[in-house]
Parts: C-alpha cells; sequence; structure tokens
C-alpha cells in the first residue's frame, strides 16, 4: 500500500517517539532551509512552520501558491495548517478545524479551497468549515461507513469530487474504493462499477464536468495476488472503469493521475518485483491507456506529476530516496530531484517554476519547501 495512506500514522508515531525520547528536540529551520543543500538546483525556502509537515501544494500564480499540513504543538498535539507564498515569502494563511488531517488540496481562488484527508474542509474567504463523509450512525438503520479521501478536484463551473477509500469492517485492508460529489450543501456518495474490490482512489483529475479521471489501486486478496492498477471515468453521468495495463505477475499501482486534455491524461505510480519498487506510468491518447518507458529507479515510486514550460514532469520516491522524472517525448529520465522527504510538487501557471514539499531527510519533522527555477 501506497506511503500517503499511513502518513497519518506515521505522523502520529513520529510524535510519540519525540515524547519517549522525554523531550521534543526544536531543530531550527534556517539550519536547513540554505541554498545547496545536498547536490541539487532545488532551492529552499523558509516556512512558518517550525516542527510538523507539509502534505500538499497547488498554484494558482508565481505569487500565489498554497500549501497545507500539521504543526506539531507539542509532544502529544498538532494543528492542521495553510501557509500562503505572495512572490517573497510563505506566511500561515490559517488554521484548519480539529482532526483535519488534510493529504490533498484544491485551490479555485483566493475564497474558494478545499483540503481532505481525514475528512474535508472548505474555506470560503472567511472560515473553514468541516463536512462529513460516510454515514452516520442511524437507530435502526444501515451500519455507518466511513469514507477518507485522499484526493479532490473541482471544475471550472464549481462542482467537486473526492475520492478515497470507504473503510470496510477489519479496517484497511477491506477497504473500497470511493467517490463523492459535492451537490452544494453536502457530499453524495457515487456509484461506481460493480467488481472492483478491496482497494482505494488516490488520484483525482478534471478535465471539465463530464470528463473526470480516477486513479488508484486494488489491495492483493492473497498473498500469491498481486496489486493492480485502477482507472475509472466520469463522462457526466456514470463512472466506468478503464483498461489499465498491469505489469503481468507483478504488484502494480497507481498514485497520481493529471488531465490536461481529454486526448492527453497522464497516470503515475509504481510496480514491486524481487528487485524491489520501479517507476510506472501510463497516458490515455483518447482511445486507450499504454504503458510508458520509464528508467530502473530504486524506490522509484512515482505520486504525481504535472507540466511546466511544456515539459512533463513525475516525482516520487520512497522516504528518503526522492526521485524526479522528465518525460522526452519518447521515454522518462531521471533528473535532480529536491532533497526532502517528498509529499507533493505542483507546476505553476504560465511559469517554468515547480514547487515541492515534505519533510526533511535528516531532521525529525521538519517541513521543507523547495522551488526549482
Amino acid at each position: 500500500m501506497r506511503e500517503k495512506t499511513k502518513r497519518v500514522k506515521w505522523l502520529l508515531a513520529a510524535v510519540a517517539a519525540l515524547a519517549v525520547a522525554g523531550t521534543a528536540v526544536a531543530v531550527a529551520q534556517d539550519d536547513y532551509n540554505t541554498t545547496g543543500h545536498g547536490a541539487t538546483p532545488w532551492q529552499t525556502t523558509p516556512t512558518p512552520v517550525a516542527k510538523g509537515d507539509l502534505t500538499a501544494v497547488t498554484a494558482l500564480a508565481a505569487n500565489d501558491v498554497y500549501a497545507v499540513g500539521y504543526r506539531t504543538l507539542s509532544v502529544t498535539q498538532v494543528e492542521a495548517v495553510l501557509l500562503h507564498w505572495d512572490g517573497t515569502a510563505w506566511t500561515q494563511h490559517s488554521t484548519l478545524p480539529a482532526n483535519s488531517w488534510p493529504q490533498s488540496l484544491d485551490v479555485r481562488s483566493a475564497n474558494d479551497i478545499w483540503a481532505a484527508g481525514g475528512g474535508t474542509a472548505h474555506w470560503d474567504g472567511a472560515k473553514w468549515t468541516s463536512f462529513p463523509l460516510g454515514t452516520p450512525p442511524v437507530p435502526g438503520g444501515p451500519p455507518p461507513s466511513q469514507v477518507l479521501p485522499d484526493a479532490v478536484a473541482s471544475a471550472a463551473d464549481g462542482l467537486v469530487w473526492v475520492a478515497g477509500r470507504q473503510m470496510g469492517r477489519d479496517g484497511v485492508k477491506t477497504g473500497v474504493p470511493a467517490i463523492s460529489e459535492w451537490d452544494g450543501a453536502k457530499w453524495v456518495a457515487q456509484t461506481l462499477p460493480a467488481g472492483l474490490g478491496n482497494g482505494e482512489l488516490t488520484g483525482l483529475s478534471v478535465v471539465s464536468e463530464t470528463d473526470v479521471w480516477a486513479a488508484g489501486s486494488t489491495f492483493a486478496a492473497t498473498e500469491a495476488d498481486a496489486q493492480k492498477p485502477v482507472l475509472l471515468h466520469w463522462d457526466g453521468t456514470t463512472w466506468t472503469k478503464a483498461d489499465a495495463p498491469a505489469v503481468p505477475n507483478v504488484a502494480t499501482w497507481l498514485s497520481g493521475v493529471t488531465a490536461f486534455s481529454a486526448n492527453d491524461v497522464w497516470a503515475v505510480g509504481g510496480s514491486y518485483a524481487d528487485r524491489g519498487d520501479r517507476p510506472y506510468a501510463l497516458h490515455f491518447d483518447g482511445r486507450k491507456w499504454t504503458v510508458t518507458n520509464t528508467p530502473q529507479v530504486p524506490d522509484g515510486r512515482l505520486r504525481v506529476l504535472g507540466k511546466s514550460a511544456g515539459e512533463l514532469w513525475a516525482l516520487g520516491g520512497k522516504g528518503a530516496a526522492t526521485v524526479a522524472l522528465r518525460w522526452t517525448g519518447r521515454n522518462w529520465t531521471q533528473t535532480p530531484a529536491p532533497d526532502l522527504v517528498l509529499r507533493s510538487f505542483t507546476t505553476v501557471p504560465n511559469s517554468a517554476t515547480l514547487w515541492a514539499v515534505g519533510v526533511a531527510k535528516d531532521k525529525d519533522l521538519v517541513p521543507v519547501v523547495a522551488k526549482l527555477r
């Protein structure tokens, strides 16, 4: 299962580990945020969060970039925060509702921001409001359900979707893929194709209100089974399953999907065999999905992709082994990666700039923001 689904547990475990040590180790962020830390052209920029984690980033313009994550308040407490880049510095924008645990971010404007993770929350320009997913317990009714979203995305007309998994009775491995649509007041669960089995959706991308893609993977039913990629498409009326080519007899999964147009859609993830993880990338040309050539990179699982100044980038990695790939038009080639444990990255409209967020490789819970160009 991808690292993203374990991130909340990882953060709590890290906080607890500090408590066992008897003190919260305070590391000055400026010690890490210096140009040239590591052999990479990516430059780090200071943030107002000294201890914690940054989990998602998105940009509206060169001077209008948002990042979401957590600040560690003590050895047992954290708070969710939204940060903003104004072209000069990162500042704290706002504090999200308790128990938000944001993992994904969608920004339509300064007055229309969605965060999804432990649940969903919306910023209307003045305040954050939490909106539950799943169904609460009702006396005499069906069993309650808990939906954990991993991705949120919106269309130009204001329609919004979240994708993730509906938890099973026995935990994550018995969960099933789930998608909900915002009707203006509440989340409405969508009917997905039958036969998806246990699994999760971790990526979501919108071309229009009638052209939406979701990506994820199934969970292996037994040790003999291989994890398989899942691709779903919304045509404005129905969600259907697309044929996602997998590597034969190898565990394969998708972590993210980005649709640039109806005939230019990319999905990325990883595959696992005896030699370890390697990058996995698919392309949809409007007719079918095909596997693209990726280099043999150790721990090269990919998370997200985007296009910057006409160049297609894919970033990911496993733990401290961060990976960055660039598409040449025929295959993916490895390029210098940001010096951090990657959570997310974004391109900037009408710019060649890239932003990446995560935590320091060699410090305990020190958020890092890195910029290329």
